[in-house]
């Protein structure tokens, strides 16, 4: 298997609307189980196993096996990629609007 760029992982893990719900409801919680995670959800329990090994892959959640539970978490060190990327771009359009803001005073002056 081709390893992908820690960025495409993170991208690619939360482009899926249902796995992103899934982030987001580990995100709001200390630790929570599949089970607790597929109440209320509309999805079915292997469904969002599914998405929890994709998000376990890409880096931004854990997991706390404890008898027969396991408790996933968020792991917030894992969006770094995705941070790092748009600080990039962050920096590209605030230069970018800078020099829309020098031209446009030019024009008009």
């Amino acid at each position: 298997m081709i390893e992908t760029a820690p960025i495409t992982a993170v991208m690619r893990a939360l482009a899926d609307p249902t796995r992103r719900a899934v982030f987001e409801r580990i995100a709001n919680a200390d630790e929570i189980t599949v089970v607790e995670l597929t109440r209320g959800s509309g999805v079915t329990q292997g469904a969002v196993s599914q998405h929890l090994k994709s998000l376990k892959q890409a880096g931004l959640v854990a997991e706390r096996p404890e008898g027969r539970n396991v408790y996933y978490r968020a792991e917030p060190e894992g969006l770094a990629p995705l941070v790092d990327w748009m600080s990039h771009y962050g920096t590209f359009w605030r230069d970018r609007f800078a020099n829309l803001r020098t031209l446009l005073k030019e024009i008009d002056p």
